[in-house]
């Protein structure tokens, strides 16, 4: 069994979308910074635009852009966006009732999954995209890297 990576990939898209400030993101420039397919950041952008986390436009000069300024968004937000509530799932078939432990485990493991929840939830409630944006260059917000870019000639994500 695997865990999924889908929330880590939101993460990094949004964090690119702030880093990158106002300018529209392809899907395929996305894509190469994650090391994915296209399509799946083209999937998750749909899902992230439920949510009104992003925006997206389509054409020649459409891309993608942060729906809020990234200090609004929460990373609860986002786990809530791409992976759902519950940090994982009960069984998929009811366990022997004829077993003392399978009798019983199932109201016991859906407490311990609520609290497990919850102290996640408490967590990502509290960070940022701001926050990860800050984490990844120390001491830099993103009002400092838009006026940085205000002043450049080109402002385009990082380029690889």
């Amino acid at each position: 069994m695997s865990s999924s990576s889908r929330f880590a990939v939101a993460v990094h898209v949004l964090t690119l979308m702030a880093w990158s400030d106002d300018e529209a993101l392809k899907s395929e420039q996305m894509a190469v910074s994650v090391n994915t397919n296209p399509v799946v950041i083209r999937r998750m952008l749909c899902e992230l635009a439920e949510d009104k986390l992003v925006v997206s436009h389509t054409g020649a000069t459409g891309g993608s852009r942060l729906a809020r300024d990234p200090g609004q968004i929460r990373l609860l937000d986002v786990y809530r966006a791409v992976e759902g509530t519950n940090v994982f799932s009960l069984h998929p078939k009811r366990p022997s009732h004829r077993c003392p432990v399978g009798a019983t485990i199932g109201p016991v493991l859906k407490d311990v999954r609520g609290e497990i929840d919850s102290a996640i939830e408490d967590v990502l409630a509290k960070i940022t995209i701001e926050d990860i944006v800050r984490r990844l260059k120390p001491g830099v917000q993103s009002s400092e890297i838009r006026k940085k870019r205000a002043g450049a000639t080109s402002r385009s994500a990082p380029s690889y």
